[in-house]
């Protein structure tokens, strides 16, 4: 009793405050009684995804099809009750409502009662994914319009006899008042909506692919999500930063892939003046380094465009080399400096002289570069350069989406016994952390280096930073997107200048660094999660980054299990590297599974033909007891909010703090919040 005292005593300015929302001891009771009954619901879905790289539409259908979990449950639910053409009309409905609904009332001839049966297969199915959640949450899911509606329906079965009329009038009547588009497309979204309850995207949303920002704006939207920072996206925050090496990276890599729908249509960025640049500069050059890749936007244009694009390609690139040199001069403490290799090309000879040998180059065409001042800027191209920057630090859209990032993601994310970063953790040979030298000399590892890094990143896009700081931290960004130590890269160089312009291959190799090869260690992955503070019985580490070769037999689980590595390929320039087109890992109440996915065709062909994503789960982990919210990290801060209010009462009833005179009016109103007759306090 004593101890119980002491702890009412030392709370007390704290039990003051929460008195303020309990006021009386019947409210605290009615909440401890609200939380106990929620610790002891099943835990919610999380599915985690990475490297999306701007695959906006295969990323919108995992999210409708809650990677083939709602046809799993369509499957469960009407077993043979349908056929199997049916469940997958059924499917093609929740996934995409809008579009689906238009090819039926164009072709059906019986609308009303196709509506009839559409509405209550969706009503048992919207039952089922809601299951696992407090009437309170699925309320706060529901449209404004339909939110009584679906209510009812939800909660009254049709089976019931006693309420089958009551059930069929409703749906009658939402036909009949020409209501019953809109509410088959509001429980569709809200079927696609709970059947997801977390939603973790380990990195990398940009490059690659055309749809970068239309995955951000869907996220911008998406009920509840965070983000694990990869390098493509922090080379983007460099660009909007005004870190000119990180946009001429960005434009470089667009062009690469002959993506230019993220920047020209998504982000409105002027490429006019580089293309009219590139034209007058490489007029005579036939760029055959610099052509786009295959497997991209490059299969849909025409010779004409290809050679404009490989033009532009080098005219960036060689701004970038430069722009690059003036970055890594300022910062000895990077050593950087094998990147700088402009001034190691003999422009009579045609060779490059790195580490004392002489590779031959397979093009030597570089009308803007100064042999005497190779890294110097021409006049035209400094005038390029202020206007790119111009374009991305005042661009409003691009600042919106980065503030997203900012506000709902960090380096590294601890979630329910899981680790999630994007790349690495720095390893020294023998798997400890390694020290990497940060701003002022100083050095820092493993969670405290993220950390640190995390701070620095956030630091460039405050107002009230110190100009030193702000010019470092925006100048990191670089070091981030390719420095050897870097947490999103770590590997011994990026070979960039190599792989244009050297014919020798083995000067191309990136040696990654000891995290990739000492992670299928259990040992190691121990070591690291326990630096982490992650203390969870089954612990995992969770990241992409690095693509998982499918098709030649890699395993994405690494060192027995602890390990999970789910970069499948989601850009269409991976599908042949890794033989399939990305991994959703599905973390519910009964464990881990991953599912595998195929190549998504078209939403097109979804929607005309129902064909979806084909999926191969495999199980991963299976706990011996179906979790609960209690075994969440929700459920643990749960937890302490129902000690914290049971001392509250404890202060009540024990004369520490006065209780709130009784309102019958406002306890009334209290009641019905909780019962669910209106609004809620959850």
């Amino acid at each position: 009793m004593n101890t119980v005292l002491k702890d009412i005593e030392d709370d007390m300015r704290y039990l003051q405050l929460l008195s303020q929302s309990f006021p009386t001891i019947a409210d605290a009771s009615t909440e401890i009684i609200n939380l106990q009954a929620i610790l002891n619901l099943p835990k919610g879905t999380e599915h985690f995804l990475a490297d999306l790289h701007g695959e906006y539409k295969s990323f919108q259908h995992v999210l409708k099809n809650a990677s083939g979990n709602i046809k799993r449950k369509v499957n469960e639910i009407f077993g043979n009750e349908l056929r199997e053409a049916e469940k997958k009309e059924l499917c093609t409905l929740i996934y995409y409502p809008e579009e689906k609904l238009e090819l039926v009332k164009a072709g059906e001839a019986e609308l009303d009662d196709w509506y009839h049966v559409a509405i209550h297969q969706l009503v048992r199915v919207c039952r089922d994914v809601s299951s696992k959640y407090t009437r309170s949450k699925v309320r706060k899911s529901l449209p404004d319009d339909f939110s009584y509606i679906i209510e009812e329906l939800l909660h009254e079965r049709a089976d019931d006899a006693d309420k089958a009329a009551y059930v069929n009038v409703i749906i009658d009547t939402v036909i009949t008042t020409g209501r019953a588009d809109d509410f088959i497309i509001a429980i569709s979204h809200v079927i696609q909506r709970l059947a997801i309850d977390m939603l973790h995207v380990l990195g990398d949303v940009y490059d690659r692919g055309p749809g970068a920002h239309l995955i951000m704006d869907t996220l911008g939207a998406y009920h509840n999500w965070d983000m694990q920072w990869g390098n493509h996206d922090v080379l983007w925050m460099g660009a909007c930063a005004g870190n000119e090496a990180c946009i001429c990276n960005v434009v470089r890599l667009s062009l690469r892939y002959a993506n230019l729908a993220t920047l020209e249509e998504g982000y409105g960025v002027n490429l006019v003046p580089l293309a009219t640049f590139a034209t007058e500069r490489y007029a005579d050059d036939p760029c055959t380094e610099f052509m786009p890749s295959t497997g991209g936007g490059a299969d849909d244009i025409d010779d004409k465009t290809r050679l404009l694009t490989a033009r532009m390609h080098k005219a960036i690139t060689i701004l970038q080399f430069k722009v690059e040199a003036a970055i890594i001069s300022r910062h000895p403490e990077w050593c950087m400096d094998s990147r700088l290799l402009l001034d190691k090309v003999d422009y009579d000879r045609k060779v490059c002289t790195i580490d004392g040998r002489e590779y031959g180059m397979k093009s030597c065409r570089f009308p803007t570069v100064d042999p005497a001042d190779p890294y110097r800027l021409t006049a035209e191209e400094r005038t390029l350069m202020d206007r790119l920057r111009h374009s991305f630090t005042a661009n409003e859209k691009l600042h919106r989406h980065i503030r997203l990032m900012l506000g709902h993601g960090s380096l590294y994310t601890i979630t329910n016994g899981n680790l999630l970063f994007h790349a690495s953790v720095p390893l020294d040979a023998d798997g400890s952390p390694k020290a990497v030298t940060l701003y002022g000399g100083h050095k820092y590892s493993g969670r405290e280096l993220m950390d640190r890094v995390d701070r620095v990143v956030r630091s460039a896009f405050q107002a009230d930073t110190d100009w030193q700081e702000r010019l470092f931290a925006t100048d990191y960004f670089l070091y981030l997107w390719c420095g050897p130590d870097s947490v999103l890269f770590d590997k011994s160089k990026m070979a960039t200048f190599e792989r244009y312009f050297l014919a020798d291959k083995d000067t191309c190799k990136e040696e990654k660094g000891l995290y990739f090869t000492l992670r299928d260690d259990p040992r190691v992955c121990d070591r690291i999660l326990d630096a982490f503070g992650v203390t969870a019985p089954n612990r995992h580490i969770i990241n992409g980054h690095v693509p998982v070769h499918a098709a030649s037999g890699e395993n994405p689980i690494k060192a027995q299990g602890r390990l999970m590595v789910i970069d499948g390929g989601f850009s269409q320039a991976y599908h042949k590297e890794t033989g399939i087109a990305g991994y959703t890992l599905v973390y519910h109440s009964r464990g881990f599974q991953l599912v595998q996915h195929e190549p998504f065709t078209s939403t097109e062909d979804a929607i005309l033909r129902g064909s979806d994503i084909k999926s191969t789960t495999q199980i991963v982990e299976m706990s011996a007891h179906r979790m609960l919210v209690a075994d969440t990290d929700t459920g643990r801060e749960l937890k302490r909010q129902i000690a914290d209010l049971e001392k509250l009462l404890y202060a009540y009833r024990h004369g520490f703090i006065k209780p709130a005179t009784f309102n019958k009016a406002w306890a009334e109103e209290r009641r019905q919040r909780y019962m669910g007759d209106k609004g809620s306090k959850k």
